[in-house]
């Protein structure tokens, strides 16, 4: 449904991209097309070994899972249109087609802060309370809670959407970004925002930096607890259970809370830009590279699949070779 505005309808925004490209757009658009490319095929992958691998059955890779469904959900908001804002040099998006932008990205960003807090859950259930895992980790609980990730998600992005549809907008239309963010778009705005924001403060406060910090104390018992081991091998194994997540959580929330920080007027604009492609584009790359190349049982997925034994092996007589 179009949003309804008091004064002058803006019915269309136009979306600046990166105007400094110039004879440099062709390259951009082929890099962000192949990181694109490579994050769908990555996440994918990841989806179907898990759904088709016995061995990937197990908590942490159902919260992966969900996780790869994120990042799709995140690059396909953002990626698609931003390769035709780099193509076109500036683009015409609905008003209709940026709400439903704004609102997407803001879900995926909380369902991702969430799935991240509950597998860091789960890795501090497996290495510090062990004897207790299965049963606490059963078979529903995982689902449990990455369905209540993605239901939190869309209901508090649902707010502001809400609240933004009750803002007048009366021109300007131009928004300096390459996809609809929330703060370049408030600012054109013709009455006051001050709800918005105040609800997204309270959001980011009570949810994003709230599970940040619950994922920095389960480290901190998850560290104690791999210190308190003797042997140096044994260390280095139990940590390894782990170090994907870890690394995905330092990448994420890294950019998140640069993002964050940094300022979006002035000579910081393309700062902003670079710090919301990283976060919207690069990130979900990211996460299935890590899995993939730390991970040994998703590797040795990977190989059963990509790398299939010699048939003329299998089928050798006995006692020959």
């Amino acid at each position: 449904m179009m949003p309804v505005y008091n004064q002058t309808t803006v019915y269309e925004f136009i979306l600046l991209g990166f105007p400094g490209l110039h004879t440099f757009w062709l390259f951009v658009f082929l890099i962000l097309l192949i990181i694109y490319v490579v994050t769908m095929f990555g996440n994918l992958l990841i989806i179907g070994l898990v759904s088709s691998t016995s061995q990937l059955q197990s908590p942490m890779y159902i919260f992966l899972t969900h996780l790869s469904l994120c990042d799709i959900l995140i690059s396909t908001n953002v990626g698609p249109n931003t390769l035709r804002v780099i193509a076109s040099r500036t683009c015409y998006i609905s008003a209709l087609s940026c709400d439903i932008q704004l609102y997407f990205f803001g879900a995926s960003a909380l369902i991702e802060c969430a799935l991240l807090s509950v597998m860091s859950y789960d890795r501090y259930l497996a290495i510090c309370n062990p004897l207790h895992y299965a049963a606490i980790m059963n078979h529903t609980l995982p689902h449990s809670l990455a369905m209540t990730s993605w239901l939190a998600g869309f209901l508090l992005a649902m707010i502001t959407e809400i609240l933004i549809f009750q803002l007048d907008f009366c021109g300007p239309n131009i928004i300096d970004h390459f996809f609809c963010d929330l703060a370049p778009l408030l600012q054109l705005s013709c009455s006051d925002t001050k709800s918005v924001e105040v609800q997204v403060s309270i959001t980011v406060m009570t949810t994003v930096f709230t599970q940040l910090l619950f994922v920095i104390g389960t480290y901190i018992c998850i560290f104690s607890s791999i210190l308190q081991i003797s042997s140096t091998g044994s260390r280095q194994k139990v940590f390894s259970t782990c170090s994907s997540h870890l690394m995905v959580v330092s990448t994420y929330y890294g950019t998140l809370i640069a993002l964050y920080v940094a300022p979006s007027r002035g000579y910081s604009l393309n700062l902003n830009k670079m710090l919301s492609l990283l976060n919207t584009i690069v990130t979900p790359l990211c996460n299935p590279i890590i899995y993939s190349l730390r991970n040994k049982e998703i590797k040795d997925a990977i190989s059963k699949i990509f790398f299939l034994k010699n048939p003329s092996r299998d089928q050798r007589k006995p006692g020959t070779g």
